[in-house]
């Protein structure tokens, strides 16, 4: 095969396509598909991937591939239609897609260099020939930052100099250094004789008499207390020799995990792992949604699955939501599976993602357990995928390409011929009702395990409090139970449903709130600055003393944050040991894990936190969870609003009363009434269900309708509506009378970073045409949206409305 079929990294619609490249003639044996290379594209150089080999091309003059990137392909067959397949589901650009498979070290690094051209040293300015010295190129950075700048443009305009653009691999292995005996055992014994004079480097021979194999200097040096100089010395002796080994950059490497056997299973657990068993066997794909209340024992029936997996020599993928990736959930399986393990999320480096991802495609492990992107894990026996808590909405990818991880697993479970379950107490409208339809098998586990009661749960009218006279954020009722647990040593979470120290600030006497200047939205205040920010654009200003307006000095922060929580609870606590949980103080890594080993360690009384400890939190000294705020998610212009309040009510009443101790809820509300809350205090998921679908069946909703939102945004309020209004008018005219456009409208948040946003809304049942459609659309503005004036983003299934 002579020509190689490339899709070049340059997303646009008319580079939307493979390119013929000529492959090398030393290169003809490497280049594979899913293999990386470097192409010249017009007159720079730019990463692709290969995706197919051909003896000829229909276009006569060919570009020849400047080098490969890789040895082995990185993208097998498989991943390979699979891009394909998501191109044409989540409407994104092909090289998009291919992307979204790799780890972050693995995406190409644009660098340039300047050059001089070959024989015009001569011609440069002496100040410039000064400036490169013995060089004969420039990194771009150094040359742009100098006091030289205008000269070189000079001499870039004469040809003297050029622009070389390159790529560059990011992805680089950790090496490290060891060192091994040199010469054979009688003569390392002679060699030791001979240095009496030199105790250190006896001593490090005498280390290799006992144990010959390679080891690495570092830890040669810890052990013999010796100094890199006696290594080096034993090295040009000759007597040991040195080599560059590659190792894994381990995350865990400092924790110790004890091997667990499997737990006997409930007759409810059994039940449900059996028709999973039965399609691993016999290699039927199938989609199982595993239903069962909080602490039911979902994650052993999981475990013990993916060991019949690994017993037929297949490999399985376990997403759990970025949220509850805590380190118990690794630790889980880590302690069943050993190093059959690979972990992906978001807290490693970029290095250490490298090094997972290069374990499962050397085919080292067996499980990954990762978030969204894990989905992508290059095996190629895969014998079954899980979904653990399926209703949580960080499994959607909100930037392209607006993949949704479940939709990837049930294609790729079903190409492979295997099982994928579903998990969740609180699964999505959706899933539930395709499992009602029988197009999911529905496993249900009623009970927790050990028979546990679920925790009674007591909702507080916070306007009763008021009225009363309390103005506190925690109710009389919350405050008497944390006091009992003080005095019971026993653990208490308390979830505030928001982030940072307050929401929003206003002005008591005219009602003033500040915003950004370039977003409609309130900005917040932190604390920890004594500063506004918006979280949006990242504008920041001081907090004002007097109201900008009309000059009063009755300006004050409203709202609740965890800072002010925990300031709070220091007042009417102080004897209380609380540990926050929240963006601000997870966001350096490891401190998610050690925050959460510290509270299981007992070092604390109370757990503070966002939405981030509502999940997969198991401590057996749990026995009180309050919930501060459980309206704020009701209040947002979503259709989802209700489901997403009643899921976390539920999801964080569960971390209660999981073992021997029984656990109890307070949730504090303004609307008590609402039947999100109502509800959920019983956890009756199936009231919920019947409740929510008939809204839901009434304003032509999902599961009813799908849905498509299009947002666009221009700097120009004008420009946004007019095209909105264009793309509506022209999709009534072309869908069929039962779809429902709805639109042009601004967006709940209107303006970002000044550019405004308008979105329409399309729902429909049936729309054969609707892709080719919205294809036509963004290659109509694909002129306007080239020069980034314009904006135009089409999200199918959305999952956030904002």
């Amino acid at each position: 095969m002579d020509i190689a079929s490339v899709i070049v990294d340059v997303p646009a619609r008319q580079t939307d396509r493979e390119f013929d490249y000529k492959i090398p003639v030393k290169w003809k044996e490497i280049i594979q598909p899913g293999m990386r290379v470097i192409v010249p594209f017009g007159p720079r150089m730019v990463q692709g991937f290969v995706t197919g080999l051909k003896e000829k091309s229909e276009f006569k003059k060919l570009r020849f591939i400047k080098e490969p990137m890789d040895l082995e392909p990185v993208l097998n067959d498989e991943l390979l239609g699979l891009a394909d397949w998501l191109t044409e589901e989540a409407m994104c650009f092909k090289v998009q897609a291919l992307q979204a498979m790799l780890p972050a070290a693995l995406k190409a690094k644009y660098e340039k260099d300047i050059e001089i051209t070959a024989g015009k040293k001569n011609e440069l300015s002496s100040e410039i020939r000064t400036f490169f010295g013995d060089r004969t190129a420039l990194p771009w950075k150094e040359a742009v930052d100098s006091e030289y700048a205008p000269q070189l443009q000079k001499e870039l305009k004469a040809g003297n100099l050029e622009l070389i653009h390159y790529v560059k691999n990011r992805s680089n292995k950790k090496m490290i250094r060891t060192v091994r005996p040199a010469l054979p055992a009688e003569e390392m014994a002679n060699a030791a004789e001979n240095l009496k004079q030199a105790k250190k480097q006896q001593e490090i021979i005498r280390q290799f008499q006992q144990n010959p194999s390679p080891m690495a200097v570092k830890d040669l040096l810890k052990q013999t207390g010796a100094s890199a100089g006696t290594v080096k010395a034993l090295v040009s002796k000759g007597i040991l020799a040195e080599s560059e080994e590659e190792v894994y950059r381990d995350p865990y490497e400092n924790r110790s995990f004890m091997k667990s056997d499997p737990f006997i299973l409930t007759d409810q657990q059994a039940a449900a792992l059996e028709p999973i068993k039965e399609k691993i066997e016999n290699d039927q794909h199938d989609v199982f949604l595993l239903y069962g209340v909080t602490g039911s024992g979902k994650t052993e029936i999981y475990l013990q699955a993916i060991a019949s997996v690994i017993e037929k020599g297949q490999e399985a993928i376990m997403l759990v939501p970025e949220i509850s990736l805590t380190p118990q959930t690794v630790k889980r399986f880590k302690e069943r599976f050993g190093n059959q393990v690979a972990v992906m999320h978001s807290g490693l480096s970029a290095g250490e993602k490298y090094d997972e991802w290069r374990k499962i495609h050397r085919k080292e492990v067996k499980v990954v357990v990762g978030a969204r992107s894990a989905v992508f894990a290059p095996f190629e026996r895969l014998g079954l995928i899980i979904i653990d808590e399926e209703h949580e909405s960080s499994y959607k990818q909100e930037e392209n390409p607006r993949y949704h991880a479940r939709d990837v697993a049930i294609r790729r479970a079903s190409s492979h011929n295997c099982p994928v379950i579903l998990g969740s107490a609180t699964p999505t409208l959706e899933s539930f009702a395709r499992a009602q339809k029988n197009v999911y098998q529905l496993l249900t586990l009623s009970k927790r395990m050990n028979n546990n009661a679920l925790p009674s749960v007591e909702i507080i009218d916070m306007r009763e409090e008021l009225r009363g006279g309390n103005r506190s954020m925690f109710s009389e009722t919350l405050f008497k139970k944390l006091e009992e647990r003080l005095e019971r040593k026993e653990q208490t979470v308390l979830m505030l449903n928001k982030r940072g120290h307050s929401s929003f600030v206003m002005c008591r006497s005219c009602g003033l709130v500040i915003n950004c200047p370039n977003c409609d939205i309130s900005l917040t205040y932190h604390r920890f600055s004594h500063s506004l920010k918006c979280h949006y654009c990242n504008h920041e200003e001081a907090m004002p003393t007097v109201c900008p307006d009309c000059g009063s000095d009755h300006i004050r922060f409203f709202g609740t944050g965890t800072q002010k929580v925990e300031e709070e609870l220091a007042k009417i606590l102080p004897e209380a040991r609380v540990i926050r949980m929240d963006v601000d103080t997870t966001s350096r890594k490891g401190s998610h894990e050690r925050l959460l080993t510290a509270f299981g360690e007992g070092k604390a009384d109370i757990l503070l936190g966002t939405q981030m400890i509502a999940k997969g939190l198991d401590f057996p000294n749990i026995t009180l969870v309050g919930v501060l705020s459980a309206d704020t998610m009701l209040h947002l212009p979503d259709f989802r609003s209700s489901e997403k309040t009643f899921q976390l009510l539920t999801q964080v009443s569960g971390r209660a009363g999981r073992h021997e101790l029984a656990g109890e809820v307070v949730i504090q509300t303004y609307t008590p009434e609402h039947y999100s809350i109502e509800l959920s205090k019983s956890q009756d998921f199936d009231s919920f269900y019947e409740h929510e679908m008939m809204m839901r069946r009434s304003s032509h909703y999902p599961p009813y309708y799908y849905m498509v939102m299009i947002t666009v945004s221009h700097e120009d309020l004008m420009k946004a509506v007019g095209v909105t209004e264009r793309i509506a008018s022209y999709l009534n005219g072309c869908l069929s009378k039962n779809a429902i456009v709805l639109g042009p409208v601004a967006s709940p948040i209107s303006r970002i970073n000044n550019r405004y946003r308008y979105q329409c809304l399309i729902k429909y049942k049936r729309e054969p045409l609707l892709k080719q459609h919205l294809r036509t659309l963004m290659e109509h503005y694909q002129q306007e949206m080239h020069s980034n004036q314009l904006q135009i983003s089409i999200d199918l299934n959305p999952q956030i409305m904002m």
